[in-house]
């Protein structure tokens, strides 16, 4: 049996929410080991001057404790 933990992480990207999540994942992936799924659960944009600035992701991710 495992057992499991859940990490808030939030991240930004000038190009989209896809890139976003890319670099959510990726930057954790360098502290975290053993990830197993992510789940946006919040996905918000920054405007300036009537157009899209920059995208931002809040993930939840789950990974696998060491034995």
């Amino acid at each position: 049996m495992s057992v499991a933990k859940v990490s808030e992480i939030s991240a930004t990207s000038p190009k989209s929410f896809e890139d976003a999540l890319q670099t959510a994942i990726k930057r954790a992936s360098k502290s975290l080991r053993n990830i197993r799924s992510a789940w946006v659960k919040e996905q918000t944009v920054r405007v300036s001057k009537g157009k899209i600035t920059e995208y931002q992701v809040n993930v939840l991710v789950t990974f696998v404790l060491d034995e």
